[in-house]
């Protein structure tokens, strides 16, 4: 097991490696740069740049650079230092951007995707087992309902329930009184009471899409040879659920993890801007207009990044349940 999880992080380098080329070559596309898009918006303002202003802030932002040398001081600057670049939006190095976000981007996303694997297991797990019953009827209808519902439609319309029946639309992580004050049982609890509406806005589509695969998986399982010669030698109907077709349903369920990390980070944005939530995805959305090319590139090399993290999560826990696995690639 050992040697086939080193054999997979070996592997991880040289993809690592490619995307942050594409990543880079990416945000280079759309026409102009930071500075053309800056001087647009001056000239909104009233106040025009001249050629030569422009000019002279490419070549202190160092924009005035090929593209391919560009990349070199960038990735050279990232391992050695540590240093993602500048964030032209922001005034600032792009860590201390990821920094003031990061910490609740985390939070709204690890809470949701626990949401979903939390609930779509068990419920998917009912759903096979009572097949056909009234559950699974409700189960699947509602299912099918959060996959067919636009993030930011049930947002407005949780925010507007929660108007009406508790007289606070839950808008942003914190109340007024808690954004900006010190950590405390007070503010944490009314982080949790924030947390209600975004969870469920980006986890339901994720969870009712779950609870359709494992539900599908359960019922190609349950009546395997092996599930029917367990039931023949008396074992009890639990134990037999949990041993044999659970663990089998599960592979698919663990290889949605790769995917899973980032929809959740870039599945949250629309539902950021609606619900006002301080987290990665609108500042990314920012970035992508503003062309602060260092602060997007670095948001995008985190999502394939994430990407990566997940498949090898996804393959040592494929591994794990299915032995098979890493005998294959042993024998590859």
């Amino acid at each position: 097991m050992l040697s086939y999880i080193i054999k997979r992080i070996l592997l991880v380098i040289p993809v690592v490696f490619c995307i942050s080329i594409v990543v880079f070559y990416i945000i280079q596309l759309p026409p102009g740069d930071y500075v053309s898009n800056y001087a647009a918006k001056m000239s909104v303002a009233g106040d025009v740049m001249t050629t030569e202003d422009m000019e002279q802030m490419r070549e202190t932002l160092g924009l005035n650079r090929p593209v391919y040398e560009q990349y070199a001081i960038w990735m050279k600057n990232i391992l050695l230092h540590g240093d993602f670049g500048f964030s032209f939006n922001y005034n600032k190095p792009v860590t201390a951007v990821i920094k003031q976000y990061m910490g609740l981007t985390l939070v709204v996303s690890l809470v949701s995707m626990a949401f979903q694997y939390l609930v779509a297991i068990p419920v998917g797990i009912y759903c096979a087992v009572k097949q056909y019953s009234v559950g699974d009827y409700f189960f699947s209808g509602l299912s099918f309902l959060g996959m067919a519902t636009p993030h930011f439609l049930l947002a407005i319309i949780l925010m507007f329930l929660s108007y009406t029946w508790f007289g606070d639309p839950l808008l942003g992580l914190f109340s007024q009184e808690y954004a900006n004050a010190p950590w405390s049982m007070d503010k944490f609890v009314d982080l949790l009471k924030h947390l209600v509406i975004p969870v469920i806005v980006i986890g339901l589509s994720g969870t009712a899409d779950l609870i359709r695969v494992m539900r599908g998986q359960m019922l190609d399982e349950l009546n395997k040879p092996n599930v029917v010669t367990a039931r023949a030698k008396g074992l009890s109907e639990t134990k037999i659920l949990f041993k044999y077709p659970t663990r089998a349903a599960l592979n698919p369920i663990v290889s949605t993890l790769g995917w899973s990390l980032t929809s959740i980070f870039t599945g949250s944005t629309i539902t950021a801007i609606v619900l006002n939530l301080p987290i990665q995805g609108p500042v990314m959305f920012n970035a992508l207009l503003g062309q602060d090319m260092y602060l997007a590139g670095t948001w995008l090399l985190f999502m394939a990044l994430l990407t990566v993290l997940g498949t090898l999560i996804s393959d040592i826990l494929l591994a794990w349940l299915d032995p098979k696995i890493r005998t294959e690639f042993r024998g590859s």
